[in-house]
């Protein structure tokens, strides 16, 4: 026969089971608000993927806008080359915090 603390023992591990099922409940329906900027974060990292794995499926669109008005090509290939060094420069950075928190 169980003693009295045991009891107790029990009802609190039943007691936190129960407000431990809740919580995850909880932060599941708070996680919902989040699953849509979730979803264009990883489609937006996966446009940078694969523009990354094609690094010649801009000159296309560049030769084109190139031949069609050269000015506002070479303001967008100042604007490409000013992206690329600022993502190189963030990737750097990014290394260097992860080292850090090792």
């Amino acid at each position: 026969m169980p003693s009295g603390r045991e009891l107790e023992l029990e009802l609190r591990c039943r007691q936190l089971v129960a407000r431990s099922s809740e919580l995850r409940l909880g932060l599941a329906q708070d996680a919902q608000a989040l699953a849509q900027p979730l979803a264009w974060v990883d489609l937006a990292r996966d446009g940078a993927h694969w523009m990354h794995e094609h690094p010649l499926a801009w000159l296309a669109p560049l030769a084109l806008l190139a031949a069609l008005r050269p000015r506002r090509a070479l303001r967008w290939a100042r604007r490409l080359w000013l992206g690329w060094r600022a993502a190189k420069r963030a990737g750097r950075w990014l290394r260097l915090a992860r080292l850090l928190q090792r």
